[in-house]
């Protein structure tokens, strides 16, 4: 079977904000159907696996009003317009989620969070021998609680499910894979 691209018949955006779009395509299938899905165009994204010299992970605590909780997370964010790469952005938003930096930010992987709905890439960093460095320079709707915990009890966290974003577990496992192999 050979699979073929929908033809995109029209484009029309419903709501546009910086750093996000929604948009409806009128679409025919490669059988005629016509139909029309909707489309989140959404700025890449960054996660970050920080490990301290002492093999801690470095965790954030912070509210997440899509699902109405505070939540466990790793240090995360979105790709800004004037970060050259994926890299940059990762080493920008550890420092200022945490304060944290260091000389060691590996590429270890990248998904597409939701490919049916949405336009984004999630990148996923090693970052490795962290180390605090300055204070925390959160936005003004960020409150940010740092935590650091062994590798091990992270690794005990998350298979427990207490790191509860999915693309994080992703990075987790893209951290646990490079580390194994590289130890």
């Amino acid at each position: 079977m050979s699979l073929k691209h929908w033809k995109i018949l029209e484009s029309k955006y419903l709501y546009k904000r910086s750093g996000m779009a929604l948009r409806v395509d009128r679409c025919e299938t490669h059988n005629g159907d016509v139909f029309e899905p909707y489309v989140i165009e959404a700025k890449d994204w960054v996660n970050i696996i920080a490990l301290t010299k002492e093999r801690e992970v470095i965790l954030v605590r912070q509210y997440r009003h899509g699902v109405g909780e505070v939540l466990l997370e790793i240090p995360a964010g979105i790709m800004d317009d004037e970060d050259e790469s994926p890299k940059q952005t990762a080493q920008r938003e550890l420092l200022e989620e945490t304060g944290y930096t260091g000389e060691q930010f590996i590429k270890i992987g990248k998904v597409y969070p939701n490919p049916a709905t949405h336009s984004n890439v999630t990148y996923s960093f090693l970052a490795l021998d962290v180390e605090k460095v300055d204070q925390q320079k959160l936005d003004e709707t960020e409150e940010i609680e740092v935590l650091l915990i062994p590798l091990d009890e992270f690794i005990s966290l998350v298979k427990s499910g207490g790191l509860p974003q999915a693309l994080h577990v992703s990075a987790f496992f893209f951290a646990m894979e490079y580390l194994e192999r590289n130890s």
